[in-house]
């Protein structure tokens, strides 16, 4: 069942994305105030999010990344789904506190009700996916600016989440606020990172995408 678990938050740090930007300069108290506030906004607009993925997975032996990629469905509050199509059929499911894991019509399910460290992910990929992620109870957060991009970056305050999770950084387009890149360091130093690109907002996105 350990081996099994420690599968399971593998493949959930693998929805981490990462890219660095040139001339970062920090933000000021009233910039951190008025993009917070910005990113708060556009989040509570958010119903729908649909948006194709790139997916990059960097470890220290291999000399070149994995690249897979797919699809990403979001409806709010917390469905959400991560459909890999290339080069193998795959998708992560999150509904109902459960996750519903599908590898190419090999289908188990985790309840994350039983983990605590489950449900810390769980919260951490939907919130990098809405925007929603300023919990400085969880997190000590730092904010960096670019001419393109604000990036934010967060370091885990819970011991348990720490095992896993040594950085997070999301990136946000400075016009419309929405995360277009998230990248997470793990406690190996490894990472990953997700490119988004072709986002639609609230479009419709049929009930069946989220059937397990």
């Amino acid at each position: 069942m350990r081996m099994k678990s420690n599968k399971v938050i593998i493949v959930f740090l693998s929805l981490i994305s990462w890219i660095g930007f040139a001339q970062e300069q920090k933000m000021t108290n009233s910039e951190i105030v008025a993009f917070k506030q910005k990113v708060n906004a556009v989040a509570k607009k958010i119903q729908t999010l649909s948006s194709d993925f790139t997916q990059y997975k960097h470890m220290d032996f291999l000399s070149k990344d994995i690249e897979t990629s797919g699809k990403m469905y979001f409806s709010a509050p917390n469905l959400l789904k991560w459909q890999y199509k290339n080069p193998y059929n795959y998708s992560i499911l999150f509904k109902n506190n459960k996750i519903f894991i599908d590898d190419e019509g090999k289908k188990n399910t985790v309840d994350i009700g039983n983990s605590k460290i489950f449900g810390k992910i769980n919260t951490l990929i939907v919130g990098s996916v809405s925007g929603n992620m300023f919990d400085e109870k969880e997190f000590t957060i730092s904010f960096f600016k670019t001419k393109t991009n604000n990036i934010t970056r967060l370091l885990p305050k819970d011991a348990s989440l720490k095992k896993y999770i040594k950085q997070i950084e999301l990136t946000f387009d400075s016009d419309d606020a929405t995360v277009i890149q998230v990248k997470l360091i793990e406690s190996s130093d490894d990472y990953t990172r997700i490119v988004l690109n072709n986002k639609k907002l609230n479009g419709k996105i049929e009930d069946s995408v989220f059937n397990n």
